[in-house]
């Protein structure tokens, strides 16, 4: 039974070394190229070509979602389901209702806010193919990774290899899947 690789490796000492290697394998046309870090390094994201997430949409979205629900909710209750007249005011009585439709706002934008990240970020994943590769135990101490996924159109295992090569890393390594 033939292995199933999920990408080729490559190993680097410094973040400065792995930022001068995302760049070419951008130029070079790969667009599955993914970056592992020990902590956050400046400007590897613009160089990954990873955009910004719809996830401000959803925030926005449950948060508006979360305002009807604390508004209708009053409304069905004080003005459908149990109209009761106190001191004379209307059943509908809208600025009533504003403290709750604004708590709802914010309590369903922050659980969208959370729910949202963990499910576009694909947590939780308690396995990724990187771990096989025993060298990666140090991506969370002091070594910086790039690697060049099978599904990227242009990849060739050899080519992926030579050009990595080039980029002088400590390593090269096949993640199998």
């Amino acid at each position: 039974m033939a292995k199933k690789i999920y990408g080729i490796l490559a190993d680097f000492d410094s973040p400065e070394s792995l930022l001068k290697a995302v760049k070419p394998a951008r130029r070079e046309g790969y667009t599955r190229v993914d970056a592992f870090t020990p902590f956050p390094v400046e400007g590897l994201t613009e160089s990954l070509g990873i955009r910004h997430t719809r996830i401000s949409a959803w925030v926005l979205l449950c948060g508006i979602a979360g305002g009807c629900t604390g508004y209708f909710m009053q409304y069905f209750a004080s003005v459908v389901h149990y109209p009761l007249s106190v001191g004379g005011k209307p059943f509908h009585s809208w600025p009533a209702f504003i403290p709750v439709t604004f708590e709802l706002t914010v309590l369903f934008a922050a659980l969208g806010a959370v729910f949202g990240m963990l499910a576009m970020n694909g947590f939780p994943m308690p396995y990724h193919p990187v771990f096989n590769v025993p060298e990666f135990e140090r991506a969370s101490c002091d070594r910086f990774f790039i690697c060049i996924e099978s599904k990227d159109p242009g990849f060739d295992s050899e080519k992926v290899k030579q050009f990595l090569r080039s980029l002088k890393p400590e390593g090269v390594y096949e993640a199998d899947e």
